[in-house]
């Protein structure tokens, strides 16, 4: 089976995570589409198959090498989709040796456009998997749990390709940076791993933001408007002041590569009570801690303007950049180049702009750099996924396999 056949049957499950449940999986229905994966992982011969109480899947592709002792690979994609487009009664269709021009999706004025996303035009000549425009598509990340489960497939089918074992590995929540909380790194059993979370296919991710979450709090006083003056304190627009002391260019849509932000992702409430949140990303470690300090600022600005207590910050560290981690194991970008060019691609390094598992698990003891899926626009009802990238994907691990069974 193609990677493409089986993500077309795993978007068919919804999977959106939530990040205001306190249980793990987040969802139960991510807990569902792990047992369907589960019976796949037994019916392709992997062992030690275990789904555990907290929706982590794992699995041991056998390895086919008497008394092997040498290098174990992992890889790893998540289950779940973002939640905040919708993700239930995703309608996909491949379409065959795209031309390059628009594709219609549906007829209420969805269209994918290389106008608007030139690189679509990588994938010109080939096959895409879109939806209909009325949901998201699930390929982040269900392309890569579709490229390593036909990995599987091809290794149990081909006796003959000499290998280690690899460990497999599907986690629930990455989309709400929960992803690997409860890893069992030990019990895993690889050396080093891969995660196949999204991005054309070439790409090699080994550099990602260090990030934190910020919560504002802003305590109002509520008077009749008709006699405010002097008296009244409006949470929500002490709230649009503290917005407008941050930096103005650094925010996403005026940022791009290495350049960290400041990004307001909610904002509720009345004039009693105002509540923000924010998530504060940079690759530069130093620069996110003035992006704190600066957040730091403005609250003392308006508590000494509004009266102390007005505006409360709770701050969090959410993951830090791999790049350190990695640096110390630098085969792993190496042997990813060299199992690249073998599919006759060539490899591209790129800086997260945002985290995936491996940032955590790098700093958990499994250096984990991110392989490219094939796929784009992800997070949105424009998604898609090209058809022979994810079957260099599959070419890609093949080669890694190789490389390091031969270590």
């Amino acid at each position: 089976m193609r990677p493409y056949e089986r993500l077309l049957n795993y978007v068919t499950y919804d999977t959106a995570s939530d990040g205001n449940s306190e249980t793990c999986p987040s969802t139960e229905k991510q807990r569902v589409f792990a047992r369907v994966l589960e019976q796949e992982m037994r019916s392709l011969g992997l062992e030690n198959v275990r789904l555990d109480g907290n929706g982590y899947l794992y699995g041991t592709v056998p390895g086919n090498i008497p008394g092997y002792s040498g290098t174990v690979l992992g890889f790893i994609a998540h289950m779940d989709v973002v939640d905040d487009v919708p993700s239930a009664g995703v309608k996909a269709r491949v379409v065959e040796h795209y031309d390059g021009g628009d594709i219609v999706l549906n007829g209420s004025g969805a269209v994918l456009s290389p106008k608007e996303f030139p690189e679509l035009l990588r994938c010109r000549g080939k096959s895409l998997v879109v939806t209909d425009g009325t949901t998201l598509l699930g390929a982040d990340d269900k392309a890569g749990i579709a490229e390593i489960l036909t990995l599987a497939e091809w290794l149990r089918d081909h006796p003959d390709f000499k290998h280690g074992p690899v460990q497999v590995a599907f986690t629930p929540d990455e989309e709400i940076g929960r992803g690997a909380d409860l890893f069992d790194v030990s019990g895993f059993g690889a050396d080093f791993a891969y995660t196949l979370d999204g991005g054309a296919y070439g790409e090699l991710e080994y550099e990602n933001f260090n990030a934190a979450s910020l919560k504002v709090d802003i305590a109002g006083k509520n008077i009749h408007p008709g006699s405010a003056k002097g008296r009244m304190k409006n949470a929500m627009t002490i709230g649009m002041e503290f917005e407008r002391l941050l930096p103005p260019e650094q925010k996403p849509e005026f940022t791009e590569g290495y350049e960290g932000f400041f990004h307001l992702t909610e904002m509720s409430g009345d004039v009693e009570h105002c509540s923000m949140r924010y998530i504060l990303r940079d690759h530069d470690a130093r620069k996110l801690a003035d992006k704190k300090a600066e957040a730091l600022r403005a609250a003392e600005f308006l508590n000494a303007r509004y009266g102390a207590g007005t505006v409360s910050l709770t701050i969090r560290d959410s993951y830090q950049n791999m790049a350190e981690q990695i640096a110390r194991h630098r085969h792993l970008v190496d042997n990813a180049f060299e199992a690249i060019r073998r599919t006759g691609a060539e490899p591209a390094a790129v800086p997260i702009r945002g985290g995936t598992d491996g940032a955590r698990l790098s700093f958990m003891g499994l250096p984990c750099p991110n392989l490219g899926t094939g796929g784009g626009n992800y997070h949105g009802k424009l998604e898609y996924c090209c058809v022979e990238e994810m079957d260099q994907a599959v070419e890609c691990m093949k080669n890694l396999v190789a490389l390091y069974s031969a270590r």
